[in-house]
């Protein structure tokens, strides 16, 4: 878990860095290394929008596993409440089978749990890679920006 938040934090402050050191072209020298990099953030919206696309119609599967997961626990720990309530007055083969349908809603339970941090981790997902497509599409533009100024200072004959 520790280390998990310093990489993010890590990550956040290389991503900001690189921001803030972008790029900037300005002559007519430096439209390859434009195209190259026009290329570059082209090629990652795409990758991206679909790596988006495909999470959010994943959303609806985990969701519903997330329903059906909620609903067997439920389930589980109702049969499991019925069948302590046998045991109390019963014999020790009641016991056992109360014994092994709290397990079994215990188990049940913690399946939901994962089921609803999968979606948590979906949404995250999303809104990351929803973050990242926005920071890219801005500098899509800023490069579309820069080749609209190199151009308009060297016009082609």
């Amino acid at each position: 878990m520790k280390n998990t938040i310093y990489a993010i934090c890590f990550f956040a402050l290389m991503l900001t860095c690189s921001t803030i050191y972008a790029q900037n072209y300005k002559t007519a020298e430096d439209t390859v290394k434009l195209n190259k990099e026009f290329t570059e953030v082209s090629n990652d919206i795409a990758s991206m929008t679909a790596k988006l696309t495909i999470a959010k119609n994943n959303m609806p599967g985990y969701k519903s596993k997330a329903n059906a997961a909620e609903s067997d626990a439920q389930d589980a720990a109702v049969n499991s409440s019925e069948q302590a309530d046998k045991a109390k007055n019963g014999s020790v083969k009641e016991a056992r089978k109360a014994k092994h349908k709290s397990k079994k809603a215990f188990r049940e339970a913690k399946d939901s749990r994962s089921a609803n941090n999968d979606i948590t981790e979906q949404d995250n997902k999303i809104a990351s890679l929803t973050g990242d497509l926005a920071k890219k599409q801005t500098r899509l533009e800023q490069l579309t920006a820069m080749r609209a100024a190199i151009n308009a200072q060297h016009p082609q004959q």
